[in-house]
């Protein structure tokens, strides 16, 4: 198997010898950037340039940058609130502004895919699952309404985006980052509250990804991203998705607690998703690769060739271009909080927080 179905991570801020060997023999799908890799906006794209060099085909290059705490360029640029603040206190022309001054700061950058927006409900924002501040609210229509201003912005821009964490993450009373968390609920369950965003939303996202949360009522033995009756028995037979279906990080805690390198990517695969992430363990990955045996998907490629030709060439990168995206970031922020940053007055709970 090659990586034509892997979305990979990095482990600096510039390409090593071998990752750049390790890239031109397996090319990947794509690549996400975490803060270990982002120092700079002009090294930034001068990373991104690299990543596009080195692939033989147009590469998605991905982020997580919602806002908040997760907001990975926060060290060296503005620092908007999270998605909670958005909604609880902007109006819906300043949430329509953030989702683009969003898309334009990562077009310059060479970025054209991001892990967003959160569509879970915040059903329990007392308790440390990893979605702390990150949900757009517990009622389905305050989450279409609000996250889905923020999507439609963004996309307007040319960037592609990501819905998650399917079916709903919201219910995981621990974080998946370092087990693996389950929730009672059935699919009957889900389909009154937790998928309406996704539903309603789905015509305008180009991907969904799948969560690390177990519903033993849908399927009794696997988490919900290894799950052929979630992600292809739910998601694309019945709810009829027809965009790019993706794991979450199959580094987190509750994959490699109970899964091992490889088995994981194999029983995604099989189980309907297009691509599968491994954010931070590169360890053997070819030799990995080159054991496992996996039927491909001719309408899994297809999908990702598809989005392939949504992918745009990212406009000149100039620093003045930078400074005043980022001056209106700073702006809004200030017309939303009161104050130019979002400080975090808080200590980290979550790894996604920090990475």
């Amino acid at each position: 198997m090659n990586a034509s179905r892997l979305i990979v991570g990095l482990s600096g801020p510039e390409l090593t010898s071998e990752e750049k060997s390790l890239f031109r023999e397996i090319q990947p799908a794509g690549y996400i950037l975490f803060s270990r890799n982002l120092v700079s906006a002009e090294q930034i794209r001068g990373l991104t340039d690299s990543l596009n060099s080195i692939s033989q085909h147009r590469p998605f290059i991905s982020i997580d940058q919602e806002g908040g705490r997760v907001w990975r360029t926060r060290e060296f640029s503005c620092a908007p609130p999270d998605a909670a603040t958005f909604s609880e206190k902007a109006t819906p022309r300043q949430i329509a502004q953030f989702g683009a001054l969003t898309g334009q700061l990562l077009e310059i950058l060479g970025i054209n895919l991001n892990f967003a927006p959160v569509l879970d409900l915040d059903h329990f924002p007392e308790h440390n699952n990893g979605l702390r501040g990150r949900c757009w609210g517990n009622h389905s229509q305050t989450v279409i309404n609000n996250a889905g201003i923020f999507n439609r912005w963004m996309r307007k821009q040319t960037i592609l985006s990501c819905g998650k964490h399917f079916p709903s993450n919201g219910l995981a009373l621990s974080d998946p980052h370092h087990d693996l968390p389950a929730a009672d609920a059935s699919k009957e369950d889900l389909l009154k509250a937790d998928l309406l965003p996704y539903t309603a939303l789905m015509p305008e996202l180009d991907a969904i990804m799948a969560c690390h949360l177990h519903f033993p009522k849908i399927d009794p033995e696997m988490p919900a991203s290894l799950s052929r009756s979630i992600l292809t028995g739910l998601l694309r037979d019945q709810l009829g998705f027809k965009g790019l279906i993706l794991t979450d990080d199959l580094d987190m805690g509750a994959i490699v607690n109970h899964y091992g390198r490889g088995n994981d990517i194999k029983l995604a695969l099989e189980a309907g998703a297009d691509i599968a992430l491994i954010c931070h363990n590169m360890a053997n990955l070819s030799e990995v690769l080159n054991s496992l045996q996996i039927n491909e998907d001719p309408d899994s490629l297809l999908r990702i060739e598809n989005q392939r030709f949504n992918l745009c060439r990212p406009p000149d990168f100039t620093e003045s271009k930078w400074k005043d995206l980022n001056e209106e970031m700073t702006q809004l922020t200030c017309e939303v909080i009161g104050k130019e940053r979002f400080e975090l007055d808080r200590p980290s709970q979550s790894p996604v927080e920090d990475y």
